[in-house]
């Protein structure tokens, strides 16, 4: 193939390779593909990113971002078979190709999905209950999130190209902050084809996001303690950058994914022949192979009991064996290449080091069969299975990363070793438990948990639906202490947050109303002649409320509640009894009968825009209700959030008082209700 070009994205234009560009080989052949280095303006991308993308980006509710990413989602799903065509360049098969780019795409899903399910269709974001300050609650506390009005530059590696980009730039963009992203040079012609998908799209407005196609020059000095850095790549580079004077002096938020050590426990209760020793040989390979073992949160440690390390040796090994190597476009290849002729050299120094206290059971780098390729020529080399004989008394093997097809089986013979062995580590992005037995799994996550961002447990009941050792979800936070890097990224809203800055806000609950967009208690409330079950979404306003008559409760309805529920309860049936109670003064109504009389008494029955109640949150009941008491209900439109074409949700305050003023119950109730004109 002609090699490409690839060119920078700087302040809305494209800038093509310098004179000293860098150029890029192909894992597979060995030859040029393309040229990467651009000479570019920094300050220019950054003013760009504050003053075009960061407005334009702040200017949207976070709703609204969230429906641009989920536009950008199925843009690049439409487009991706180009990814995959240029990813066979980069040494990785179809399956490695799946986990980098649909893995990338549904990332960028599930961060529209969390941005319309978790977020407010607003522009700030609400962390935390109102805090009481004050006796009488006219000044409050509330902690909130707006987003940082700076730039984030993203700087990923060279193993993932269009996940490491989207699951970076899918929090950033909803939390409304532009990106300046610079991908590893060696897979950086597979990124910039991703990219260009994005700026062509015209999804995203404009100085959104950015593009650097070689290095970052000074980039990082001329930062400022609005913008973020997050780093995925090796210990040694991270410490380099985020060492940087400017970073430190600035307090310039640093988020760092690293080297990773991770661990694989089999438990002791999973002999040869259960379903949990043949998992975990199944999931020592995959991590082994997938990607040729170049993932950030593949198995480098395989620890098992000692009576089973043999069995495991074995049980690997026959599978090792059947690994297919060679070029990725040929369906028959299981493994392809390393990214680079760089990459292997440096694997093959590192297992040098493993190699002084482990020995090698599998895999010889001088000696091994690649199909379709030449192995002189392209990035190859075999799976390599060492053994380490004294796991407790080595060192090189918990603090040397091989980043390939490298892995080091260790036997223990107590739990409490195999936990240390895990966390000899350093900290790791991740670390398996494969055990049937729930007592293993809570001894090994007590003693292990700090050493790892995510303890990944699987057994017979879940292996058919989990999704693997090697895989950060959107969801959940992907990230780890120590060695790792001590950041966090994605874990849905979790995420976001780190684009954004969390303010607490103090003031009266009208100026906490008016601030965040959601009713405050003790804030002015608007009672209107018009039943609000009678308003459409549109019309309804924050604060609104309806106060209802009062209905007397009687010792026939709470018999009768009881008998018809078939909940007799002594509190609510046996005076003496509930007297003998330190709750109760007597016989009480139940507290589910004043959430029905509740609704009776603040319900429309007629059709109309209240199309469904799909919920109730924090139920609280404060004060008995007992017979011959009355209730009446305060219904106060507290959030309304758009859901879709046709509707949208309401949140509702809800207070129950008795006679006496006195609050029995309090609750969050949710309707959806139709938008005006639809029907």
């Amino acid at each position: 193939m002609t090699a490409l070009s690839l060119e920078s994205f700087a302040a809305g234009r494209w800038v093509g390779p310098g004179p000293d560009a860098r150029s890029i080989a192909s894992a597979v052949t060995g030859e040029d593909i393309a040229r990467a280095g651009s000479a570019l303006d920094y300050q220019a991308m950054l003013d760009h990113a504050r003053d075009v993308g960061g407005p334009a980006l702040r200017a949207l509710t976070f709703h609204d971002r969230a429906r641009m990413l989920k536009a950008l989602a199925s843009y690049l799903g439409e487009r991706k078979q180009a990814l995959y065509d240029l990813s066979l360049h980069a040494g990785c098969t179809k399956a490695d190709s799946w986990i980098d780019i649909d893995g990338g795409i549904g990332t960028v899903f599930v961060f529209a999905s969390k941005g319309r399910r978790e977020m407010p269709d607003s522009h700030v974001y609400v962390d935390g209950a109102v805090e009481q300050l004050s006796r009488n609650g006219t000044f409050l506390g509330q902690h909130v999130a707006t987003p940082l009005q700076g730039a984030a530059v993203h700087i990923n590696a060279f193993n993932f190209p269009v996940w490491g980009m989207l699951e970076k730039l899918a929090p950033t963009l909803l939390a409304g902050v532009p990106a300046i992203i610079k991908p590893a040079t060696s897979t950086s012609y597979v990124a910039e084809a991703c990219f260009r998908m994005i700026v062509e799209s015209g999804i995203l407005p404009d100085g959104a996001v950015q593009f650097i196609a070689g290095g970052t020059g000074d980039l990082l000095d001329r930062l400022t303690p609005q913008d973020v850095v997050s780093f995925t790549g090796s210990a040694a580079t991270a410490l380099m950058l985020r060492s940087n004077s400017h970073i430190l002096r600035h307090s310039i938020r640093f988020i760092a994914e690293q080297d990773s050590l991770n661990a694989s426990v089999l438990g002791p209760d999973a002999a040869p022949g259960t379903p949990e020793f043949d998992l975990f040989v199944k999931e020592a390979v995959k991590e082994m192979t997938a990607k040729a073992g170049q993932k950030c949160t593949a198995i480098r440690r395989i620890i098992a009991p000692k009576a089973f390390e043999g069995d495991v040796i074995d049980a690997i090994r026959a599978k090792l064996e059947k690994t297919v190597i060679g070029d990725p476009a040929l369906d028959t290849v299981r493994m392809g290449p390393l990214a680079s002729m760089a990459q292997v050299r440096d694997v093959l120094e590192k297992v040098a080091v493993i190699a002084t206290e482990a020995e090698c059971v599998h895999g010889d780098p001088a000696s091994f069969a690649v199909e379709g390729a030449d192995a002189e020529t392209g990035a190859f080399l075999p799976p390599m299975l060492f053994r380490c004989a004294d796991p407790a008394g080595a060192s090189a093997i918990h603090g040397t990363e091989a980043f390939g097809p490298v892995s080091t089986v260790m036997g223990y013979d107590t739990l409490e070793e195999a936990v240390d062995l895990a966390n000899r580590g350093g900290g790791s992005l991740v670390m398996s438990l494969i055990t049937h037995d729930p007592d293993v799994a809570r001894s090994v996550v007590l003693g292990a948990g700090a050493w790892h961002g995510r303890v990944y447990v699987n057994d017979r009941d879940s292996m058919g639906e989990s999704t693997g050792h090697g895989s950060p979800l959107p969801h959940m936070t992907h990230g780890g202490p120590g060695r790792a890097g001590g950041g966090e990224e994605m874990g849905g809203v979790r995420g976001v947050m780190h684009y954004m800055q969390r303010t607490a806000v103090q003031g009266g609950p009208d100026m906490l109303t008016a601030i965040t967009g959601m009713f405050v208690p003790g804030s002015k409330t608007a009672e209107t002649d018009v039943h609000p079950f009678r308003k459409n979404f549109e019309d309804l306003q924050i604060g609104e409320t309806l106060r209802t008559k009062s209905r007397e409760i009687t010792l026939e309805d709470i018999e009768h509640f009881a008998h018809f529920t078939g909940d007799t309860f002594y509190a609510h049936m046996d005076e003496e009894a509930a007297k003998a109670n330190p709750f109760f003064p007597g016989r009480v109504a139940h507290g589910y009968l004043l959430l029905s009389f509740a609704a009776g008494l603040f319900v429309d029955p007629a059709p109309g825009p209240v199309l469904a109640n799909v919920g109730l949150d924090g139920l609280n009941f404060q004060k008995p209700v007992s017979p011959g008491d009355s209730i009446r209900v305060a219904l106060t439109v507290k959030r309304k959030t758009k859901r879709t074409d046709t509707y949208g949700e309401v949140r509702w305050h809800v207070v129950l008082t008795n006679q006496d003023e006195e609050t029995v119950a309090t609750y969050e109730l949710h309707t959806m209700n139709a938008y005006r004109n639809v029907t």
